[in-house]
C-alpha cells in the first residue's frame, strides 16, 4: 500500500469514526431531552435538578411542538419544577407552537391521501409558559412566572399573525420506530386484549406503553387493518388530555404501537380503590375528560371515540391530578357536512355498561354516543359504583335501551351536576349537550362551587 493510499484509508476510517461518534452524541442528546421533559411532566424535581446539574443546556430542551420543560411545569402547576428551571436560566417567555385546539380540524382518508379542512377561526399561536398557567388557572404558577417577567400571548409587543395554518402531519419516517430501540429487559404487562398485550418498556431512556400485536395475529388481514387505522388516527392527535402517540413499528413483526406511559393507571382501577370521589375531584376529572372529548369532537372533522369508559381514561401520575383519554382502537374519524349530520354508523361497538341506547339497538348514531358514555362515567365518579352495577354488562345495556337509568343514591348533591348528568344520558341523542357546552357548564360549576359549598339536598 502506498503512502497516499494509507493516508486515504486512515482518513476514511477517521471520518467514519467521527460520524459514528457524532451519531452517538445526537442519540444521547435526544435521550436526555426526552428524560427532562418526562421528569418535568411527572413533577420529579430531584431528577430534573440532577439532569440540569449534568447538562445545564437541557433547560432549553424542546419537544416536537417546541415546548420546553417550563411549558410542561406551567401547564400542570408544578412550582418546584418551575423554580428549579428558572434557577438554571429557563426562558420564561419561550414560545411554543401549540395549536388552539378547539378550532382546528383534520380529515384523513385512510391509506390514501390526507386532506386538511380548517374552520375560519383556526389559528397558530406562539404560546408562552404564562399562557399555559393562565389557561389551566394555576394561580401560584401565574404569580411565579409574572415575578420573573413572564408574558402571555403577544404581550411583548410582537405581532403573532393569526391565520389558518394546517397542522404538520408527520411523515412515516418521523414516527416509524426501530424495534431495537425498545428496551423490554425490565418490562411488565400492564394490559391485555384479544389482539395483543400492552407492556411498559423503555424507548431512548423514557418509559413508554407498547401495544404489541400477538405474533399469531400479525398476518391476520383484519387485525392489520385495525392496527393501521389506529396508527393513522393517533398520528394526527395532539392535546394535553389525549394520550400522546410516540411512534409505531409497522415494517417488522410483531406490530407495535408506542404511546406515552402514564404511571397513574386507569380510572377504573382508581375508582375501584377509592370509591366515590369528592365533588371537587369528580368535577376536575370530568373537566379533563370533557377537554379531551371537545378536541376530538371538533367539527367539521369529528373523531367519535365509541368506547369511552373508565378503563380508557388514564391518570397521568399517582397524584391523580390530571387525566387523559386513550385507546382509540374503535374510534372513527368522520367528515361532517353540517352540525345536524347523523353518521351512517350502526352496530354494537363499545362496552355494554357505558353504551348508548341507539348503539345497542343498532340504530344510526353520531358523536353524542360519547356524551352518553361520559354521563355514565360522571355518575360512577360521584356514586362510587358502576352504573347499574347489580346487573351484568349486557343486561345493563338492555335495560338502558328500554329507558332505565342509574339511581342517584347520594342524598347530598350539587343540583347543577345532577342536571348535567341527566341531560347527557338523555334517550334522545339530540337532547344531549355537545362537549363544548358540557365543558363550559363544568367550568361554571367549578367556579361557583367551593369545598364548603352548601349542597342542595334532595332525595332520590
Amino acid at each position: 500500500m502506498s503512502g497516499s493510499e494509507g493516508s486515504s484509508a486512515h482518513s476514511a476510517s477517521s471520518g467514519g469514526d467521527a460520524a459514528a461518534e457524532e451519531k452517538k452524541k445526537v442519540k444521547a442528546r435526544v435521550s436526555k431531552t426526552s428524560m427532562i421533559l418526562w421528569h418535568a411532566h411527572q413533577n420529579d424535581a430531584v431528577a430534573v435538578r440532577r439532569l440540569l446539574e449534568e447538562d445545564g443546556s437541557l433547560v432549553h430542551a424542546r419537544d416536537y411542538d417546541s415546548r420546553t420543560p417550563l411549558h410542561v411545569a406551567a401547564l400542570h402547576g408544578w412550582i418546584d419544577i418551575a423554580k428549579c428551571l428558572v434557577e438554571f436560566g429557563a426562558d420564561v417567555n419561550a414560545q411554543d407552537l401549540w395549536m388552539e385546539d378547539e378550532y382546528i380540524g383534520i380529515v384523513g382518508l385512510w391509506g390514501m391521501v390526507v386532506v386538511y379542512e380548517l374552520n375560519m377561526k383556526s389559528v397558530m399561536k406562539l404560546g408562552m409558559p404564562l399562557a399555559d398557567a393562565e389557561g389551566a388557572k394555576k394561580d401560584a404558577m401565574i404569580e411565579l412566572l409574572k415575578s420573573h417577567g413572564g408574558l402571555s400571548y403577544g404581550q411583548n409587543g410582537s405581532h403573532f399573525e393569526q391565520k389558518p395554518v394546517p397542522p404538520p402531519l408527520p411523515n412515516k419516517c418521523d414516527w416509524e420506530i426501530d424495534p431495537s430501540e425498545l428496551d423490554f429487559s425490565t418490562s411488565n404487562i400492564i394490559g391485555k386484549g384479544s389482539f395483543g398485550e400492552i407492556l411498559k418498556a423503555y424507548w431512548r431512556g423514557t418509559p413508554v406503553a407498547v401495544k404489541r400485536i400477538l405474533p399469531s395475529l400479525s398476518d391476520d388481514r383484519l387485525v392489520i387493518q385495525d392496527f393501521r387505522h389506529e396508527v393513522n388516527l393517533l398520528v394526527k392527535l395532539r392535546h394535553p388530555n389525549i394520550v400522546q402517540f410516540l411512534g409505531a413499528v409497522t415494517e417488522r413483526k410483531p406490530l407495535m404501537l408506542i404511546t406515552e406511559y402514564l404511571r397513574g393507571g386507569d380510572l377504573h382501577q382508581y375508582l375501584k380503590e377509592k370509591g366515590a370521589l369528592s365533588p371537587s375531584t369528580a368535577i376536575n376529572f370530568a373537566l379533563d375528560i370533557a377537554r379531551g372529548m371537545t378536541y376530538l369532537h371538533n367539527e367539521p372533522n369529528v373523531i367519535v371515540h365509541r368506547d369511552l369508559k373508565p378503563r380508557n381514561v388514564l391518570l397521568v401520575n399517582t397524584n391523580a391530578d390530571h387525566l387523559k383519554v386513550g385507546d382509540f382502537g374503535l374510534s372513527k374519524l368522520i367528515r361532517v357536512q353540517n352540525s345536524h349530520d347523523v353518521y351512517k354508523m350502526t352496530g354494537e361497538t363499545g362496552s355494554y355498561r357505558y353504551m348508548a341506547p341507539e348503539v345497542f339497538k343498532h340504530r344510526k348514531y353520531d358523536k353524542k354516543v360519547d356524551v352518553f358514555s361520559f354521563a355514565m362515567i360522571l355518575y360512577e365518579m360521584l356514586e362510587g359504583d358502576p352504573p347499574l352495577s347489580h346487573y351484568e354488562p349486557y343486561e345493563a345495556a338492555k335495560l338502558v335501551a328500554e329507558g332505565r337509568r342509574p339511581t342517584f343514591r347520594v342524598k347530598g348533591y350539587i343540583s347543577e351536576l345532577r342536571e348535567l348528568t341527566e341531560q347527557c344520558w338523555a334517550a334522545d341523542m339530540n337532547q344531549r349537550p355537545p362537549f363544548l357546552e358540557i365543558l363550559k357548564r363544568l367550568e361554571k360549576i367549578k367556579d361557583t362551587t367551593s369545598s364548603d359549598h352548601p349542597w342542595h339536598i334532595f332525595t332520590s
